[in-house]
């Protein structure tokens, strides 16, 4: 059968402006650090410098967390209804330049404009509109008659969702009455700092929401900042350690969303083709960059072979390359440093013995890629079954029984997430009950929604964003 060829079509970059160098977002105004530093931020698909960016030092964060402070009284003495007008109102910006957003989100993150278009910009809008439709109801979300808001909060927010990130983050703490000062990846600022200029087109009060841009050190500054009431911190198990490790003692709430090694478990009266979309869906979607990604396949022994089949030839079809091509599936990595993590650990689970089997994939000269994987002869004391990758690389097992594809799921310091395909749904109640992950999916996967819950256990972290259960981060 002759594969149908694809012809180009790039989305165009003409429709979003990036200037060549960017300040801190402090008190409704951009201004330089005060300290001098910057750094630049890339385009992963082709290495090309974007912009030059200002790193915060103490003496920015310092001033950031003071501009939030002088607008919390303000702000949560607002009532409900009015905060609600300002979060409608930067959820309807986010809607009308949405597609300047995409095309910022792929450029410098490497995601696919059909993910950042499609997936990510939607949900960025509509977490916003969900969390102003709470803004003058927060005396019925069931914590307590009179919910105050706790105050400043210390936001930093990970690489590979970088504006569905901010959006978890900020929405619920606006409407509740918090103010906010954020920290974004130091390889994703500019849709952080695009959602500054947002801000200010929704005329939000100055200082309601700071941006300081850099790397781990103003991070660790905004953390350990005495006048920050609440940390909220989604990124790597170890960095999140660090964190409650610093605001141990302190006073300060505080959110984890770490890492995962989500199992994605197939059973032998699974519909095969719907399965092999899932899998596809939650290892493929965002390069594997996703922190509940089914990153370990387990699939009942007696349909191992017709299931491989069928994913092998899934994979085939998938189309690796320009993030901006509006047919491209599989991106580009976000960085030289997590591609040397995907390289080493898929070459450490060749060395262990897994089968390591890709599709013939051509990758482009420049920028950062890895071709989609998968290892199959893998053992539970593999590092790839057991360590999270963050990349395009699925880990398979097989199991006979139900009880045996639970102890196995379970088998894992994570808790994020996880996937079940069975057409039985007693099978489906009976398993998820069983399953320690803070969502377990049924017949699908990687699906959101603003007014669903999102978190883990174990080292996958604690507290929940989404839904009226994400307000209570946010309320003291």
């Amino acid at each position: 059968m002759k594969m149908f060829e694809y012809a180009p079509a790039p989305e165009s970059r003409s429709v979003v402006s990036i200037d060549s160098s960017y300040g801190l977002f402090i008190d409704g105004a951009f201004d330089p650090a005060k300290e001098g530093g910057t750094f630049k931020t890339v385009n992963p698909a082709s290495e090309e410098v974007l912009a030059e960016v200002a790193t915060a030092g103490p003496e920015d964060v310092d001033r950031a967390v003071a501009a939030a402070r002088r607008a919390f009284g303000p702000w949560s003495a607002l009532p409900g209804p009015e905060r609600a007008k300002y979060l409608f109102r930067i959820a309807r910006i986010i809607q009308e330049r949405s597609r300047e957003l995409a095309v910022l989100e792929s450029l410098d993150n490497g995601k696919p404009i059909k993910e950042s278009r499609d997936v990510d910009l939607p949900l960025v809008a509509a977490h916003f509109f969900y969390y102003a439709g709470w803004a003058d109801k927060l005396a019925y979300a069931g914590f307590g008659p009179d919910p105050r808001p706790i105050g400043v909060a210390g936001q930093v927010i990970p690489w590979n969702f970088p504006l569905l990130m901010l959006a978890w983050k900020i929405a619920p703490a606006l409407a509740t009455g918090n103010t906010v000062v954020l920290k974004p990846a130091e390889t994703t600022p500019l849709s952080a700092l695009f959602f500054a200029d947002v801000c200010r087109q929704a005329e939000l009060p100055p200082g309601v929401v700071n941006i300081v841009t850099g790397a781990g050190d103003t991070g660790a500054y905004l953390v350990a900042h005495p006048d920050v009431d609440k940390v909220a911190f989604t990124g790597s198990t170890d960095v999140g350690r660090e964190i409650a490790r610093t605001v141990a003692g302190t006073g300060k709430r505080l959110s984890l969303e770490l890492g995962g090694k989500a199992a994605n478990i197939v059973f032998d009266d699974a519909p095969i083709d719907q399965a092999v979309e899932g899998i596809v869906n939650g290892i493929f979607f965002n390069q594997g960059h996703v922190c509940c990604a089914g990153s370990r396949l387990l699939v009942q022994e007696s349909i191992f072979d017709q299931l491989m089949e069928s994913l092998k030839r899934r994979m085939a079809t998938l189309r690796v390359g320009d993030p901006l091509d509006k047919n491209t599936d599989i991106g580009a990595i976000n960085s030289a440093a997590q591609l040397a993590r995907i390289t080493e650990l898929s070459e450490i689970g060749g060395q262990e013995g897994a089968e390591r089997w890709s599709p013939p994939c051509e990758l482009p000269d420049r920028g950062f890629w890895f071709a989609p994987t998968i290892f199959t002869g893998v053992t539970q004391a593999h590092r790839i079954a057991r360590e999270e990758i963050f990349g395009p690389v699925l880990s398979v097992l097989t199991f006979r029984t139900p009880a045996e594809a639970v102890e196995k799921a379970n088998n894992t310091p994570y808790g994020l997430s996880a996937g079940i395909w069975t057409e039985k749904g007693s099978r489906i109640l009976a398993v998820a009950d069983k399953l320690r992950a803070g969502v377990v999916w049924a017949n699908t996967f990687n699906k959101f929604d603003p007014a669903s819950p999102f978190g883990g256990y174990k080292e996958s972290g604690y507290g929940r964003e989404g839904g009226r259960h994400g307000l209570e981060a946010y309320l003291a």
